[in-house]
């Protein structure tokens, strides 16, 4: 059995990246002693000791956290938008094929892009290192074009919420209040 990877979601605040941060510090706090926030020379979030993830949007923030890596997450609210000139660039013929076939295309939009995003960050490569062009699986479960990478997807009422860690990983989902 696997690390537990710690997912914490809260609401946004006024200042969703600051939230986020104190968010991330307080989760990893229950994991490590003194844990100190950096960043690495793109921009991802770094704390000694874990692998550490975290999405933002207006409205929610989630972090997640363990002992064990790779681990990424992505959040997109539910929100009406163009996505078609999206699907057209960056979606695989598989992925665009599915997707046309869901009774709603935008929840199934968001269930892709998320995913692409989670195990981008998880692989450490992002979505401008071919992120965007990696195959999702159509449902949750393991991340072919990134062996080892299990995908899962958790419940919001009003976004989508996905993680992509460790195959053998638990994941331990927490709704906070900051």
């Amino acid at each position: 059995m696997g690390s537990p990877v710690q997912v914490w979601l809260a609401s946004a605040g006024a200042r969703p990246r600051a939230t986020a941060h104190k968010l991330l510090l307080k989760l990893a706090g229950t994991l490590v002693d003194r844990p100190a926030l950096t960043h690495d020379e793109t921009g991802r979030p770094r704390i000694a000791g874990l692998a550490v993830s975290l999405s933002y949007t207006q409205q929610w923030v989630v972090v997640a956290a363990s002992s064990d890596g790779p681990l990424g997450v992505d959040l997109e609210e539910l929100r009406p938008r163009d996505f078609q000139p999206l699907v057209d660039r960056w979606y695989t013929p598989q992925e665009r094929d599915w997707l046309r076939a869901q009774p709603d295309q935008l929840i199934a939009f968001l269930r892709l892009w998320t995913a692409k995003e989670a195990v981008g960050k998880a692989l450490g490569l992002g979505l401008h290192h071919a992120g965007l062009r990696r195959e999702m699986p159509l449902d949750a479960g393991p991340v072919e074009s990134a062996p080892g990478l299990r995908l899962s997807y958790l419940p919001h009422e009003h976004a989508v919420l996905a993680v992509a860690a460790p195959r053998s990983a638990i994941i331990e989902p927490r709704v906070t209040d900051s």
